[in-house]
């Protein structure tokens, strides 16, 4: 009698303040087990973390490991209970597509780990939904690229060539492992000694230097020395220039080389040089390609060459290429609403520097 008063009690006293009427019908019955009598719940045990689920839900998928009789060779007669061990959870988001029919792709965990237990429970990833499966493919297309090349550094490794290899299987060797002979790591050293030089030098030029005697005008080191810098701008230009011909004879496949994204940063570094050969001195006609000259700065990439973190600084940026983005956006869109507010706020003040809204940027 007392727990009936005190279930009721809570809707007499609402009711007392008008939050919700009382009910003249007599309240329904307790609904009736809908579920057929021959379904039953099964527990799946992952890896110590229980799951439990109704087996029609399983049978939803018999192609599937879980949908299928062969679960059973995984049952424990002592527990009562299916056990795998496998990622407890990964298996959270399988298990989530037998309730709904909707595959997730967890952004936090490993791609290759999620596609072995995926092929573990016989679960295509071709199912995974629109919301997940272009994340799924740029991940997936970014692992076999890493997997290629480690799989072709690992070959052109410590391990030794065979007898009847040619002199490009020996020269690609020895730039891809340049510890395996000393002849390869005095030119490895070189060629970084120099793309060191290249970078200070590009910077330096544009410091500006004490104007010689009778000169009132103040000159950068380039202007000042422009002989000394021609010389060494060209020397750097010739080792970049040897080393890529070398190593696009040396490449076991030429096109895939020229495609590669250090192939690009080797050209673009150098290109400015050679047109500044072939273009005339009419400064109507050369001014246009002045600016050519800042792609001299890439030469700082070609230092992921000799360095495996800038290598793998490069893998971050490519993966969160999508967020930085957005970040991008984020920050272009609040320097646009700042700006708009301070040229508006300070544009009937005298003398005001935000005379435009670009200028308040």
């Amino acid at each position: 009698m007392a727990a009936g008063v005190a279930t009721w009690l809570p809707f007499a006293r609402a009711a007392a303040v008008g939050w919700l009427p009382l009910a003249k019908a007599p309240m329904p019955g307790v609904p009736q087990e809908r579920r057929r009598r021959t379904d039953e719940m099964l527990v799946v045990n992952v890896s110590g973390r229980r799951f439990m689920t109704w087996k029609d839900t399983l049978d939803r998928y018999p192609d599937t490991l879980l949908g299928s009789s062969e679960k059973e060779f995984f049952f424990s007669e002592d527990t009562q209970e299916y056990f795998f061990d496998r990622d407890a959870e990964m298996f959270r988001h399988i298990l989530n597509f037998y309730r709904t029919g909707k595959l997730h792709y967890p952004r936090q965990e490993c791609i290759a780990a999620f596609d072995e237990e995926l092929a573990f429970f016989g679960v295509i990833p071709e199912i995974i939904g629109d919301c997940c499966m272009e994340e799924y493919r740029d991940r997936k297309k970014e692992n076999a690229e890493r997997l290629a090349e480690d799989t072709e550094a690992e070959n052109s490794g410590d391990a030794p060539l065979p007898p009847n290899s040619t002199d490009r299987q020996r020269l690609w060797r020895a730039f891809e492992n340049p510890h395996t002979s000393t002849v390869a790591l005095v030119f490895y050293y070189v060629t970084g000694f120099f793309i060191a030089v290249s970078v200070i030098a590009n910077v330096v030029e544009t410091v500006p230097c004490q104007p010689p005697p009778g000169h009132k005008k103040a000159l950068t080191c380039g202007e000042k020395f422009s002989l000394q810098f021609v010389c060494m701008d060209t020397a750097c230009v010739l080792i970049f220039t040897f080393e890529y011909l070398l190593r696009l004879f040396a490449a076991p496949n030429r096109l895939h080389f020229a495609r590669s994204v250090m192939s690009i940063i080797d050209v673009v570094a150098i290109m400015p040089f050679y047109i500044g050969l072939v273009m005339p001195k009419n400064e109507d006609v050369s001014g246009a390609f002045v600016t050519l000259r800042v792609f001299r700065v890439f030469r700082i990439f070609k230092f992921s060459r000799h360095s495996q973190g800038l290598r793998i600084l490069g893998y971050t940026l490519k993966s969160c290429a999508s967020e930085l983005g957005f970040l991008l956006f984020s920050l272009t869109m609040a320097i646009i609403i700042f700006a708009t507010v301070m040229y508006y706020a300070e544009k009937s003040t005298e003398d005001t520097n935000f005379i435009s809204i670009p200028a308040a940027f």
